[in-house]
């Protein structure tokens, strides 16, 4: 899977889901979604069954952190080095 693909996957669920919204341009691939109050720990723990369920793949406890969960470029970028490893 490609980091596009990854990318519209995360967004998408973002946008419908946390903020209820498909206008794509409220979201900034790297806009904080901490500073922006689009997640919190319940928020989180969504993203991880959505990119295990998604992109078959564990995501441990410890990896449950905001460098790695902040924005929708952070997110992929893990996905990608997850799936690389």
């Amino acid at each position: 899977m490609t980091d596009v693909a990854i990318r519209e996957k995360i967004r998408g669920h973002i946008l419908n889901n946390l903020m209820f919204t498909n206008d794509q341009t409220r979201l900034a691939d790297d806009a904080s979604l901490l500073d922006l109050g689009v997640i919190d720990s319940t928020g989180v723990l969504e993203l991880v069954l959505v990119i295990e369920e998604n992109f078959a793949m564990q995501v441990k406890d410890s990896a449950m952190v905001p460098e790695n969960f902040d924005s929708v470029d952070r997110i992929v970028s893990f996905v990608m080095r997850s799936k690389a490893a």
